[in-house]
């Protein structure tokens, strides 16, 4: 994947405020400290868009010559995210965590908690509060990190209802409630649908818990209950596997059209297969190394980061999956 050089950002930061860069180009120090800094990384759960972002995290660390610690929950929610985030804490070594809260609301304590212990928080994919974090609920985060998800809902919303032809019924199969990500893109496709094409009806969402097997189950139910489904948007790595799993068992593949968020090499094979209409890539090596990359300005004394980055999307069909400029988004996992 390509790596997004942050100095450009820097340059224009520093431009707007008079300043030289060279000051924050070498690796940042901890206040008072002759040491570099030590960032803490701490995901979601284990799949392959946090895979992704780790490739990134570690990739802005080496070249920045940064210590990151890595700490991955196995599953996904805030019982299990809490205690890691308290190991981290306790630690007593690091001096910034890169993080996607597990919940908008509930991870706020924590994370607050991690702050008031000296670690500077930096969120990426999912943010805390309602993601504004300059006059929003929650402001002690560095910055956001991460896409406009909503807009991507949107997106998803209408590549559905072209695949469907502009009528009948479409299922939301998702991951978790009150989580940011997952939020936006159900909120943005509704309102798409709602607006644009009424004469589509949403069913849904389901919560799968980032389990694609519940995933499947809860698709196959749907399906068999509702004759005439036209179409599933996957609202994430596992909701969109799991559906596509389920429609291929139904034997609908081609008749039941899927919409997957995020770029897997499962869901490029479903779409291969004839499965998928539509894949929405984010950019989760993006995420990371600009996560490090604001870790290290904001040491060095930088000022003026911006406190939400959105880092786009690549859209991938049928007719542009070839493409090597749109084929390097899909998610490329070590090993």
């Amino acid at each position: 994947m390509e790596r997004r050089i942050f100095l450009s950002l820097l340059g224009a930061s520093a431009a707007v405020a008079g300043t030289s860069l060279r000051p924050f180009i070498a690796p940042a120090h901890a206040a008072g400290e002759g040491k570099k800094i030590k960032i803490g990384f701490l995901p979601g759960v284990v799949d392959p868009f946090y895979q992704v972002m780790q490739v990134g995290v570690e990739a802005a660390a080496k070249d920045l010559g940064l210590e990151v610690v890595t700490q991955i929950p196995q599953t996904w929610g805030v019982d299990v995210q809490t205690p890691i985030l308290d190991a981290m804490v306790a630690r007593g070594d690091l001096n910034y965590l890169i993080t996607a809260p597990t919940d908008k609301d509930q991870m706020v304590g924590p994370l607050k908690a991690a702050v008031d212990a000296g670690i500077k928080v930096i969120t990426v994919d999912t943010f805390l509060g309602d993601g504004d974090y300059v006059k929003g609920p929650v402001t002690f985060p560095i910055s956001y990190i991460g896409s406009d998800n909503v807009e991507g809902g949107r997106i998803s919303a209408r590549g559905l209802a072209k695949a469907i032809g502009g009528k009948g019924s479409v299922y939301i199969n998702s991951t978790n409630p009150n989580v940011s990500s997952v939020e936006g893109r159900e909120q943005g496709f509704k309102e798409v649908m709602a607006k644009e094409f009424p004469d589509i009806k949403v069913l849904g969402p389901d919560y799968n818990l980032d389990d694609m097997n519940k995933a499947q189950q809860q698709t196959a139910a749907v399906l068999e209950r509702e004759q005439n489904l036209g179409g599933v948007f996957g609202t994430n790595v596992f909701s969109a596997q799991g559906a596509g799993t389920a429609v291929v068992n139904a034997g609908l593949g081609g008749h039941v059209q899927v919409v997957a968020y995020d770029a897997t090499k499962a869901a490029i094979e479903l779409m291969n297969n004839g499965v998928v209409t539509l894949v929405l890539a984010q950019k989760p090596f993006d995420m990371g190394y600009m996560g490090v990359e604001f870790a290290q300005a904001d040491a060095a004394g930088v000022t003026s980061l911006p406190r939400r980055v959105q880092t786009g999307f690549a859209i991938i069909d049928k007719d542009n999956v070839k493409d090597p400029a749109i084929a390097r988004f899909i998610y490329q996992v070590p090993g």
